[in-house]
């Protein structure tokens, strides 16, 4: 780093340590179905409950989604990474309708709902900011759908990971104390 100045190369390498959820974000309605795969998602509140995502202004997907007003977030399962790689553009078959690698419903919104994913997350968009390349979509969940457990798709290290039995106690089982820790 040079002064307040941060170097690209090094900014994309610092995030590349950390680990995200992927999901595939979809919406429906009089601009027409899209769907993008999207790693940058996030609770926003729980009242009320609203999540975030960050979508590059230039994917095609992203102007959908602002004229259609809503938006299903699909956590992808572990085992999903076909998905993934259908709806972010990594096959290159371009005459090939990435919605046909799954099964779909629709939600309450009108957004396309992936039948088999971790969860699906169903918001109306009521906010949006305009911050450097990305739009940053807040929604509301309209409705939400737990399907069968797992583990989520995790993207870190630039590829996807396998989450790991984990040895840790559960915040239930655990004791907190400050003066333990001090």
């Amino acid at each position: 780093m040079e002064g307040d100045r941060i170097h690209l190369a090094d900014f994309f390498e610092a995030l590349s340590r950390t680990a995200a959820t992927v999901c595939v974000v979809t919406t429906d309605g009089r601009s027409g179905r899209a769907a993008l795969t999207v790693s940058a998602m996030c609770s926003v509140s729980a009242q009320p409950p609203s999540l975030l995502v960050c979508v590059n202004e230039e994917s095609g997907v992203c102007g959908v989604i602002r004229d259609n007003g809503v938006m299903c977030v699909n956590v992808l399962r572990a085992e999903q990474a076909y998905i993934s790689d259908a709806f972010s553009g990594r096959l290159t078959d371009p005459g090939r309708d990435p919605f046909t690698c799954a099964s779909w419903e629709t939600a309450v919104t009108g957004a396309p709902v992936m039948s088999t994913a971790l969860v699906n997350l169903d918001c109306r968009i009521t906010n949006e900011l305009h911050h450097g390349t990305h739009y940053i979509f807040v929604g509301e969940i309209e409705s939400l759908k737990l399907n069968q457990p797992g583990a989520p798709l995790v993207y870190r290290a630039r590829m996807y990971e396998q989450l790991g039995e984990s040895g840790s106690l559960s915040l239930e089982d655990m004791e907190y104390s400050w003066e333990r820790y001090t």
